[in-house]
């Protein structure tokens, strides 16, 4: 909670991001490096000042770096599509890149919409 409210993001929001992310695994790790619930990069912990591997602390990093993204692209989907494939490769493609990270932001905003309650 203390990441959504740091960042003015729904919670909502971040529980979906990090269930398609990990699983809400706090030790999950990728190829790419990316660690914990929210997959962040080590680079973008300590970018942001944050611990990657403390669980907390990756929430907040995750939501800071999102915010961030938001802040940049001024639209939720491509928020999201730069979150997962990265804000250069968004920037450059003009949007989602590949179909892959077309259904990462469409699964996480399905489960977003889940859990608001939406149907």
């Amino acid at each position: 909670m203390r990441a959504a409210a740091d960042t003015s993001l729904p919670l909502e929001m971040l529980v979906a991001v990090a269930q398609v992310e990990s699983q809400m695994t706090a030790n999950a790790r990728s190829r790419s490096d990316a660690r914990g619930l929210l997959q962040v990069l080590p680079s973008t912990a300590t970018a942001l000042r944050l611990d990657v591997d403390r669980p907390a602390s990756n929430v907040l990093a995750g939501a800071r770096y999102l915010r961030q993204l938001l802040d940049e692209f001024h639209s939720t989907d491509l928020a999201l599509a730069a979150y997962n494939a990265g804000p250069t490769a968004v920037a450059r493609a003009g949007g989602a890149p590949t179909h892959e990270t077309l259904e990462y932001v469409a699964n996480v905003t399905s489960l977003w919409r889940e859990l608001r309650g939406c149907r």
